[in-house]
């Protein structure tokens, strides 16, 4: 098992939907990690039983910024939807809990 795969949760708006809705978390993982390396991880690191999982490749694109609108690559990136089996979440994409006096 290879924690180092995955980077960081993406918590959006949408990503929180599919979470609350079909049960589905949005991670970014390593470019070179694969379906079973990602299920893998998954699992260990969070105690879940992963169903399915759905990688999207983000390309590197550009983009202008500063004032003088230089022009910036943005990185290459890999996104993976991983599906939970029925009642398992992870408390990392729960935002329903009440806020702290």
């Amino acid at each position: 098992m290879k924690p180092y795969i995955i980077r960081k949760p993406l918590i959006t708006e949408k990503s929180l939907q599919m979470a609350s809705l079909n049960n589905v978390y949005v991670f970014e993982v390593e470019r070179l990690a694969n379906k079973k390396e990602v299920k893998e991880a998954v699992e260990d690191i969070f105690q879940v039983h992963v169903v399915s999982v759905n990688t999207v490749m983000h390309h590197a694109g550009k983009k202008s910024t500063g004032r003088r609108r230089l022009k910036v690559v943005t990185a290459k990136t890999k996104k993976v939807m991983v599906k939970l089996k029925a009642g398992e979440k992870i408390a990392l994409f729960d935002v329903t809990g009440s806020p702290k006096a």
